[in-house]
């Protein structure tokens, strides 16, 4: 559940806000001073803090600049002071948003599902990993997870061919590439290799033809669409 920190001296209005964010879906923390503000930001970060300015102990703007020595977690500051130096100031030192009082509980809603968007939108789903893994110094190779049981000269040529996915390559180009001794080795052992390679590779991944063969000029890896 999304944590919310909210920052606030006054009981009635700190009651207020503890009961909105409660309702609106969040598990809600509150403390009343800046110091207890400060440490709870840095040691636990919520999700969001709501910061009100005028606080005992350590100011809201005092608590903002220390914080963001230690994290990036958003914050929207809550004030009755609507001058536009404060609003520059807490905006400069880290404040994602500015809420000023009297205000509507249903307002500092919207505005903390507003910012909590912006922040997911702009970190953005995690990158999928890539479906081939190869650990080059291990010699090892796994395909959506699978291990792939490679001789050493499948897994070099799977090395040539999936560093530059849709690059053809001819034989006689894997075999200076793949081949640490090509004396006794002819083009077309290469075809067996890649016929036992794409076998394994299918064997794993049975949905996608990893190496697709160019008639009359060498192989190429097809990454699949993303």
């Amino acid at each position: 559940m999304t944590r919310i920190l909210i920052v606030e001296d006054e009981d009635d209005i700190a009651s207020v806000l503890v009961d909105y964010m409660r309702h609106a879906g969040y598990d809600t923390e509150r403390v009343a001073d800046g110091e207890s503000a400060l440490a709870r930001m840095v040691d636990d970060p919520p999700d969001l803090t709501l910061l009100d300015v005028m606080l005992p102990k350590l100011d809201g703007m005092a608590v903002l600049e220390q914080a963001r020595r230690h994290t990036a977690h958003p914050v929207i500051m809550v004030t009755a002071r609507i001058e536009e130096l404060d609003r520059l100031l807490g905006l400069e030192l880290g404040a994602d948003d500015y809420v000023c009082k009297p205000f509507s509980p249903r307002e500092v809603v919207a505005r903390v599902r507003a910012v909590l968007r912006r922040g997911m939108a702009a970190a953005g789903p995690p990158p999928d990993p890539p479906r081939l893994q190869l650990e080059d110094t291990q010699w090892r190779a796994s395909l959506d997870g699978r291990p792939l049981v490679l001789t050493r000269l499948e897994f070099r040529l799977l090395q040539v061919l999936s560093r530059q996915p849709g690059r053809i390559f001819s034989r006689g180009r894997l075999l200076d590439l793949a081949y640490d001794d090509t004396a006794d080795v002819t083009e077309r052992a290469i075809d067996s290799h890649i016929k036992n390679l794409r076998r394994k590779l299918a064997a794993a991944s049975p949905d996608h033809d990893w190496i697709r063969s160019v008639y009359g000029v060498g192989f190429a890896f097809e990454a699949p669409a993303t």
